[in-house]
């Protein structure tokens, strides 16, 4: 077995090789078993307010029996489109409990994204916070949702701290735009109007789909990733095997910046915490980083996650480093590379190491991940997670040896059935129970892996493949940039040629001085030609670099 999964033989003593995925047989038998079992403990807190596991149990069969009541059948679509908030763990179960296929939804998605998604899907209802109400009622018509619940930031706050919240929201900042949608129903009048129904019961297995999870959209268009009760359940117990070392049942304060309808923190923060009575923390915005700070001041915070623009942000902020930081345990990374240069900021200043991991939609997300109390490999996405099998294969498919670069494939529970309505992309991305990740990378002798870069990312100068993850790596060890991304731009002379984008850390830094530090730390065909400034990088609403976003304005440019 060691030697088709080397990386066993490097796991932590107590961490099992594989996991039971017959524990629970579905999501909601795992979710009701937790609630049961840790009823009085507080679940999630928000602005101020916490609910119990009881009270997420309570509205969560109410809102079920109102969703049902509306005419909903098993297996239909459901979108869920808010921020983290209260009442997204309480919809989220309420749609499992009425058997109903959550669409998870990006609240900052633009009407042409939303009307793509809704409709690819065949959403017949959504549950959505009132800022983006707006943008709903610009493709109301073109969909087929004919329920919607809305609620609003303050709503489950408690009537005084609610109406506080809810005006400067909605009359101070203005986040509110006016709109004007049929039938709608308040999330507190739902809950109310719940309490005189029964759930129905239907027939629930392993297999079903559960979450239509939408890729990214950062290679291309959007695709609903289907993720089953067994996915998610097996991601999930994977994700308690490898805490279990660190984390304590019923002592755990863990802060949730990234939004839940990710997938990232949907299933580490929303569910693998529940297995362990945890305190689930939300942070509304999590771009609003004194919020996520004021936190740490309000909690005894143990666990976090986040992305490296973020953790990257909390270093350069004037008011982090003067916190409490004695209580966590461990902080993960991930949704994208995890610089080595922020890494080792972190555990300096926080004294907690900063652990990367990997993951993808389609793997419900997590692959791998470096030892949990730190000591990993630098530069590495650790190792595969119980019962799942890592290769690295060429464009021919062949298995590639120790240090051999090839393209990423899992096997393993928690691959997706598949692609919503899309079985040639199925067919084209899983083949033989293998999922093909588009990642570069490679395996060392050990069982690390090691991501060298997105398939559609790498740059080509004069034949030599450049990856981009390498020269940001490079660029962000240097003492005066903030943030960089590096993309290939047209070159008659070379096919491509390197381009980096820098936010600066220090005023005096130039193009010469970027160019003079890559000369001293590259091969000559992987120096960037050019180095364009900016205050600011595209990201995704999670803080992942938009990479495609740079390389569509450069070709706009070149074509002109």
């Amino acid at each position: 077995m060691t030697e088709m999964r080397p990386w066993l033989k490097n796991y932590p003593s107590g961490m099992p090789a594989n996991i039971d995925t017959a524990k629970y047989t579905t999501l909601l038998d795992f979710a009701e078993t937790m609630f049961k079992k840790h009823a009085s403990r507080q679940a999630f807190y928000c602005m101020g307010k916490a609910l119990t596991y009881g009270q997420i149990d309570k509205y969560s069969r109410q809102m079920a029996g109102y969703l049902q009541s509306r005419g909903l059948q098993p297996g239909d679509r459901i979108a869920i489109m808010m921020p983290n908030m209260l009442q997204y763990p309480i919809a989220l179960f309420a749609c499992l409990r009425a058997g109903l296929v959550v669409v998870n939804t990006n609240p900052l998605y633009t009407p042409r994204e939303m009307e793509h998604q809704f409709n690819d899907s065949g959403v017949k209802a959504i549950i959505i916070a009132e800022n983006f109400a707006a943008n709903l009622e610009k493709i109301l018509p073109r969909t087929d949702i004919k329920t919607i619940i809305l609620t609003s930031i303050g709503e489950m706050l408690g009537p005084i701290k609610g109406w506080i919240v809810n005006f400067v929201v909605r009359k101070i900042k203005r986040m509110v735009p006016k709109y004007e949608l049929p039938n709608v129903v308040q999330f507190s009048a739902a809950l109310k109007a719940g309490r005189k129904f029964k759930i129905h019961p239907f027939e629930d297995s392993p297999d079903r789909v559960i979450v239509h999870q939408y890729t990214g959209g950062t290679t291309g268009v959007s695709k609903g990733a289907m993720l089953t009760n067994k996915n998610l359940v097996a991601n999930m117990l994977q994700i308690d095997a490898i805490l279990a070392d660190i984390l304590e049942e019923g002592k755990e304060c863990v802060l949730c910046p990234l939004p839940m309808y990710h997938i990232f923190a949907f299933t580490v923060n929303c569910l693998s915490m529940m297995g362990f009575g945890a305190l689930t923390v939300l942070v509304v915005n999590a771009r609003d980083l004194p919020s996520v700070i004021k936190e740490f001041k309000n909690h005894k915070i143990t666990l976090m996650t986040g992305v490296n623009t973020l953790y990257n942000a909390l270093l350069h902020h004037k008011d982090f480093a003067g916190q409490d930081f004695s209580g966590l345990k461990t902080c993960v990374g991930g949704g994208m590379a995890v610089q080595r240069a922020v890494a080792e900021k972190w555990e300096e200043v926080t004294k907690c190491p900063l652990v990367e991991g990997y993951g993808m939609t389609e793997a419900a997300p997590v692959v791998s991940l470096n030892p949990i109390k730190g000591g990993g490999k630098p530069g590495s996405i650790g190792m595969p997670v119980p019962s799942t099998d890592v290769r690295i294969a060429n464009d021919d498919g062949a298995v590639l040896g120790p240090d051999e670069i090839g393209e990423i494939q899992v096997r393993g529970p928690q691959v997706m059935k598949g692609y919503y309505n899309k079985p040639a992309e199925t067919a084209k991305t899983i083949q033989d129970g293998w999922l093909s990740t588009g990642d570069i990378g490679k395996m060392d002798e050990d069982g690390y892996f090691y991501i060298v870069d997105r398939k559609k990312d790498m740059i080509l100068v004069s034949g030599f493949n450049v990856y981009p993850n390498e020269i940001e790596e490079v660029l962000a060890r240097h003492p005066k940039v903030l943030e960089v991304a590096a993309i290939g731009v047209p070159s008659e002379k070379s096919g491509e040629v390197v381009k980096v984008f820098i936010v600066k850390k220090d005023k005096s830094l130039n193009e010469k001085e970027v160019i003079a530090y890559c000369k001293e730390n590259l091969t000559g065909y992987k120096v960037p030609k050019s180095v364009e400034f900016r205050k600011s990088l595209p990201k995704t609403n999670v803080g992942k670099i938009l990479r495609k976003e740079l390389r569509e304005e450069e070709l706009a440019r070149h074509s002109k």
